[in-house]
């Protein structure tokens, strides 16, 4: 399913009135600790008990990881996936892939603007001159409205990943959005997230075997030597290390 804002789940019928975000904060305040030592599937199906239809998982499709631990528990869970019209085609492949494959409702966000749009506004190749705008306009707003009618959203954040995620809580609170941040494998390592992929057989985007172990827009996402850092590839030479998701 192809949507450009979180309309379409009003027009399935979905109830669209949430908590207040003092509920939600007390939420995260109450469980966040008591939750923070739990197994990745515990913490998935406490969030789909908490908030029901009102929870879904995002997924940039670097590994199906986070949507195979969801599906297990909750058949039919929302997929959220960011199409910033600038992804590599195995990564649209790996997207294809799991909603074949997997109970999930898999929902494809489409920013407001078309790429050609966007350079008729902004001057072409808006990545390469104000690549953090361009981020803004394609991923982090788009974000923002797929997830109006939820109250809590989870991701596959791990603190192993880069220094900025290191103190990633399981249950937070997204002050940006003002809804509960669940981070189900926060405590994953790298080891831990490779033994669960060939015990369970599950969809890796082909890239990664490609020297690509962070994969963003193909404009922005270089191959990494071995022994690199693994997020060195995205936004080279720019200093920048975040799109603005999870600022």
């Amino acid at each position: 399913m192809s949507v450009s804002t979180a309309a379409a789940r009003a027009n399935r019928g979905v109830d669209t009135e949430g908590r207040s975000p003092e509920e939600l904060r007390e939420i995260v305040s109450h469980w966040g600790a008591e939750l923070e030592l739990a197994p990745a599937e515990t913490i998935i199906e406490w969030a789909a008990a908490t908030f029901g239809e009102r929870f879904a998982i995002t997924s940039s499709m670097g590994d199906a990881v986070l949507a195979h631990l969801a599906s297990k528990v909750v058949p039919g869970i929302d997929v959220v996936f960011l199409d910033t019209g600038y992804h590599f085609i195995e990564t649209i492949g790996t997207r294809d892939a799991v909603e074949a494959t997997m109970p999930v409702n898999l929902l494809t966000i489409t920013p407001v603007q078309s790429v050609a749009e966007q350079d008729a506004e902004y001057g072409k190749d808006l990545y390469r001159t104000d690549p953090d705008l361009c981020c803004a306009l394609r991923k982090v707003k788009p974000l923002a409205d797929s997830l109006a009618s939820y109250d809590a959203w989870a991701t596959g954040l791990r603190r192993a990943e880069t220094k900025n995620r290191v103190i990633a809580p399981v249950i937070g609170w997204d002050a940006k959005r003002q809804k509960v941040k669940v981070s189900p494998m926060a405590r994953w390592s790298d080891e831990q997230v490779e033994r669960y992929i060939e015990d369970n057989g599950v969809l890796v985007n082909p890239l990664v075997y490609d020297g690509y172990p962070s994969i963003g827009c193909a404009p922005c996402t270089r191959r990494v030597a071995p022994g690199e850092d693994p997020r060195s590839g995205r936004w080279a030479g720019t200093g920048k290390t975040e799109c603005g998701i999870h600022a």
